[in-house]
């Protein structure tokens, strides 16, 4: 069983200026704790064929999912919207990213965008996610840290901004939903 008794959430907004354009900072910190090992948690971060069970926000599937969990390595995840989210469905929100720190069973650091097409390494979102793990008596805490680097203002991104808290927040719990089941 799992206990999502730990739950930490902030939002922050912080304006800053940089090259005389105004650009919104954006971080989110999910805190979760799992009533599982952190091996199996460790596994279901970084084993694609189990990513795909559970990435993404409810409603989305996962029909690409590439995951090379070492520094240098990349990630590359697609989601595609189903029924659930009426006019989107169909929609992909394809992200491709490199990983910038591995540190086996404690932390994943990765760097991603949003992008347009698969193949387009045009990012309309650029973020910077930390996630790191503990485990204490058999329980496994995960924080997720991500902070958005610089975006664009296409309406995907500003889309994609708005959707950030809630998104993470339901990927994460399918994540715990994920590791019961298993």
């Amino acid at each position: 069983m799992i206990s999502l008794t730990s739950c930490l959430l902030t939002l922050i907004n912080v304006s800053r200026s940089e090259n005389m354009e105004e650009q919104n900072v954006k971080e989110l910190t999910i805190t979760r704790s799992f009533d599982v090992p952190v091996e199996k948690v460790w596994r279901a971060l970084v084993d694609q064929e189990l990513v795909k069970e559970w990435w993404g926000p409810r409603g989305v599937t996962i029909p690409v999912c590439e995951i090379d969990a070492r520094k240098g390595g990349k990630i590359s995840i697609t989601m595609r919207a189903g029924k659930e989210l009426g006019n989107f469905e169909g929609q992909e929100w394809p992200m491709i990213g490199e990983f910038d720190e591995v540190i086996e069973g404690k932390k994943l650091v990765f760097t991603s965008g949003a992008v347009q097409e698969r193949e387009s390494k045009k990012m309309s979102i650029k973020s910077q996610t930390t996630m790191t793990l503990e485990e204490k008596n058999g329980k496994t805490k995960l924080v997720v840290f991500i902070k958005v680097i610089e975006s664009d203002s296409s309406p995907e991104a500003k889309f994609a901004l708005q959707g950030m808290s809630m998104g993470w927040n339901q990927q994460v719990d399918k994540l715990g939903e994920f590791l019961i089941k298993r």
